[in-house]
């Protein structure tokens, strides 16, 4: 029970560090405990007590957070959250309609438990300073009017961590239904979107529908494997499916996005105004579009920074890359003439060796980049987190495809030898395969069982009781040493170089496409343990898509248009129609290039990327929106006030 008697349900934790000042929590939760009208936030609040094998070492700085249901109903409105109404349509939800919306009941289940957390996170985080000039017993750690407090204090490194608990109950019937048995069904997307939020379940569904998109390559690829496998010329036929298949799958899932994006409530969702992230630091002075009082920073020294440094560094990164593949090609000479000499058993296993130590450098320079490109980006100072990323999966992509495949082009398109290609892929592609495997799941598991003695008995106290109840205390401070989910930057990663190897160079080697089903396969089981055993539980992401890799796939896509026509060109059976003139093959490649890739965005074009009737839904509300703003005063609306031009007719909808 809370203090004021209703029941208290822990949904979140705040983790403070162990030297907090006494001033400055009991200031802290004040003003989270305070009323709306003095900018606190009406939530609950308790800390938590030691747990039932206590150590002295431990943080006594663990709060719980929670909600009454009223107040979780009104933060889904100030967040525009999107429900089912009672004609079956998605529309923003309103405490004064809330009977009309379907499945609301006196029950707890109307709101999932990742979208009360989604809310809670947002309250803490619209916590904001007024008048206080610094941190009460942190004199160092200044504050500003109207900037969030719980963003300030995560910056300064007095607030450790805000993390969503997990509830086992939940937790255990969706491990049951999702990995812990093997079974030929789809996902359940639903169940993840309801615990984990839209960000994951899209990300999950996608993985599910990329596996399914890859079977008819993959049924192509077994016969032509078996059948024609030492012909290594004629492989035209399948790059032109490929062609197609690369345009047409992805298309299709803008459709089945857009699809599961309505029915979640997040399609016409609009996005809210984003902050500046905790990183960001700058002179003081006032935002022109809010009026309030935070840090500044030049856009041009931003752009100096970009252009000077990190667009040199990543140049630099791709010199090395390019120079670590050249003495691959050495060695891989090397090992070819070693085995010219004296064919054996054992040197025929040595011209494996080179690919294998090549893989795993590409790897290993992927690794060590990804946290250069991260402080590189940090210390561009961007402003917005969107700002952020966007430049962070820039850096990335762009490395990443040049270290993957350069080696690739250079064989195809330099050496001209397929037989080397087929060999290099298939060996670049299953080595990169059984490392990620490796890096993603199984040693995150080995090292968060190992990372130190509290954490094994945790664990181990965990397994005595099994299915017994943890009690409260002891599941927070294990979830609260858990590693930290990053998010699916690396699974997305991994799935664009995957649909690489595929789209690009799998005509050459028909069981690629059968690689990554299976790989994709085991990847559904591995993502899934990792979020429920390994990792924290992140806060809910309302994603309405897959965002920027929708873009880096589709850009995957013309590349594949590319190579595909070069291989077709480079082909003996094409060469044979023009045995006299290199140059007239190369223009009519080029030129069927070009066509093909105008038939792509023409099919771009006559594909719709929301299907028709959720079209018609969404044209329904937006007309509804405008007909009841005709009939209705706005001096009628109670939040008339806060009602202005610029406000979209959904918005004014849920006003009236």
């Amino acid at each position: 029970m809370s203090a004021d008697g209703s029941r208290f349900d822990p949904l979140v934790v705040v983790e403070l560090t162990s030297d907090t000042k006494e001033e400055a929590i009991s200031w802290l939760l004040s003003r989270i405990r305070d009323t709306q009208q003095n900018g606190g936030r009406p939530i609950q609040l308790e800390q938590l007590g030691p747990g039932v094998s206590a150590q002295e070492k431990e943080n006594p700085n663990l709060f719980l957070v929670g909600a009454t249901r009223q107040r979780l109903l009104s933060g889904a409105e100030d967040l525009g959250l999107f429900k089912e109404f009672h004609d079956g349509s998605m529309r923003g939800f309103t405490c004064a309609n809330k009977h009309n919306f379907k499945d609301f009941q006196d029950g707890d289940s109307f709101l999932s438990m990742a979208e009360c957390q989604y809310i809670i996170k947002h309250e803490l985080d619209t916590l904001r300073a007024r008048d206080e000039t610094h941190v009460p017993g942190h004199q160092q750690v200044k504050l500003y009017p109207g900037k969030s407090i719980i963003r300030r204090l995560l910056s300064k490194g007095i607030l450790i961590q805000v993390f969503p608990l997990h509830q086992k109950e939940e937790l255990k019937r969706l491990s049951f239904s999702w990995y812990q048995k093997v079974k030929l069904s789809f996902q359940p997307l639903d169940d993840i979107r309801h615990y984990y939020g839209e960000g994951q379940a899209l990300y999950f569904g996608f993985l599910e529908y990329f596996t399914f998109a890859l079977v008819p390559m993959a049924l192509i690829g077994v016969p032509y494997y078996l059948f024609d496998w030492e012909d290594y010329d004629k492989y035209v036929l399948l790059a032109a499916f490929n062609l197609v298949w690369c345009t047409v799958i992805l298309e299709l899932w803008k459709r089945c996005s857009a699809s599961l994006a309505y029915r979640w409530g997040t399609l016409s969702r609009k996005k809210a105004f984003e902050e500046p992230r905790p990183g960001f630091h700058g002179v003081l002075g006032f935002n022109p579009v809010t009026g309030r009082e935070e840090p500044l920073y030049p856009n041009t020294k931003r752009q100096l920074r970009v252009y000077l440094v990190s667009l040199p560094f990543v140049l630099l990164c791709l010199y090395l890359s390019l120079y670590i593949m050249m003495i691959y090609f050495l060695m891989e000479g090397w090992v070819l003439s070693v085995h010219d000499e004296e064919p054996t058993f054992w040197t025929g296993i040595l011209c494996f060796i080179p690919s294998v130590i090549y893989a795993v450098v590409i790897e290993v320079m992927n690794l060590i980049y990804r946290y250069a490109a991260e402080f590189l980006t940090e210390w561009e100072n961007h402003r917005l987190e969107s700002s952020y990323q966007n430049h962070l999966v820039l850096k990335v992509l762009v490395f990443n495809f040049f270290n993957c495949f350069a080696s690739l082009f250079y064989i195809a398109f330099v050496m001209h030898d397929m037989v080397m290609l087929r060999q290099s892929l298939a060996t670049l592609l299953i080595t990169s395969q059984i490392l990620n495997q490796f890096m993603e799941a199984f040693l995150p598991f080995w090292l968060q069982r190992r990372r130190n003695k509290k954490m094994i008995r945790k664990v181990q106290i965990r397994k005595t009781l099994e299915d017994k109840e943890l009690p409260l205390a002891d599941q927070v401070r294990l979830e609260a040493d858990m590693s930290t989910y990053l998010g699916t930057f690396d699974d997305y990663l991994e799935l664009f170089l995957l649909f690489g190897y595929v789209s690009l160079f799998s005509c050459v080697y028909p069981l690629a496409a059968v690689l990554v089903v299976l790989n994709n396969i085991t990847e559904v089981y591995s993502d899934a343990f990792k979020m429920c055993r390994v990792f924290k539980r992140p806060f809910s992401d309302p994603a309405a898509n897959i965002g920027v890799w929708q873009l880096a796939f589709e850009a995957m896509s013309v590349i594949a248009v590319v190579t595909n026509c070069s291989l077709i060109g480079m082909s003996p059976q094409v060469k044979a129609y023009f045995p006299e003139s290199d140059m007239q093959l190369i223009l009519w490649t080029v030129a069927v290039e070009h066509g093909l890739l105008a038939f792509k965005f023409i099919l771009t074009f006559l594909i719709p990327d929301v299907p028709k009737h959720i079209q018609i839904n969404l044209s329904r509300l937006e007309f509804e929106s405008l007909e009841a703003l005709k009939k209705k005063p706005l001096s009628m609306c109670p939040r008339a006030k806060t009602l202005n031009p610029t406000m979209s007719p959904v918005a004014v909808l849920r006003c009236v």
